[in-house]
């Protein structure tokens, strides 16, 4: 990645959207679709009701909501949900809410690891740990900001700048997972994953430009 600021900035919840699924990520982020169902109305209405709320400050911990962050020279922006700063110490601890319960996958804690880049671009702290909150547990799980976490955030960052530059939709590749996105009537996995329709009409192209070297 280069160190001057890039010119289009990549939603932090991106990274969330690809780490879950390519395919999802570029609907969303590239062809602007989007479809409600009771999980993400849910999870907006979890969002309104943390984010609106007013700062304050409790037992030396200052509360900030709906926080707006950007990292120009990594190329991120996004809002956290809640951030809490110790005011002894000055401790950053950036805290998303989410409506289900802990996941197999890591993209939970890739979508925490991208706010922690954003506050360390803007702070210049170094931010070791989050924190994830599950509606379903009343749970609160401490994330540690390590190494392989951070290498893994990138290495999704550098994969969804490629995706937004090529512009082209992943095909689609069913699995458990379908089952928990709001775009699965639209995406269509099972029909879709075995669509040639585009490798055909590239072969048209590739036979047709094969015809006019042949006959030039």
């Amino acid at each position: 990645m280069s160190e001057a600021p890039v010119e289009r900035l990549i939603p932090i919840s991106a990274l969330q959207h690809y780490a879950f699924c390519p395919r999802q990520c570029a609907l969303i982020h590239n062809e602007q679709v989007w479809a409600e169902n009771f999980l993400t109305v849910h999870g907006q209405l979890l969002h309104q009701r943390v984010d609106n709320g007013e700062p304050e400050t409790r037992k030396g911990v200052r509360y900030e909501r709906g926080l707006v962050v950007s990292a120009p020279l990594l190329g991120l922006t996004g809002k956290l949900d809640l951030l809490e700063k110790e005011l002894a110490s000055g401790k950053l601890t950036p805290v998303e809410y989410k409506r289900g319960r802990p996941k197999k996958g890591d993209y939970d804690s890739v979508q925490l690891c991208a706010q922690v880049l954003c506050l360390e671009e803007m702070t210049g702290q170094t931010i070791t740990q989050g924190a994830l909150w599950y509606w379903q547990t009343r749970k609160r799980e401490v994330v540690p900001i390590h190494d392989a976490l951070r290498k893994r955030t990138l290495g999704l960052l550098e994969a969804i700048e490629n995706l937004f530059l090529v512009g082209k939709t992943p095909k689609a590749v069913h699995g458990k997972h379908c089952k928990a996105c709001s775009l699965l009537d639209i995406c269509n996995p099972l029909i879709n994953q075995n669509d040639s329709s585009e490798d055909y009409v590239a072969g048209l192209f590739n036979l047709e430009n094969k015809s006019m070297d042949d006959e030039n």
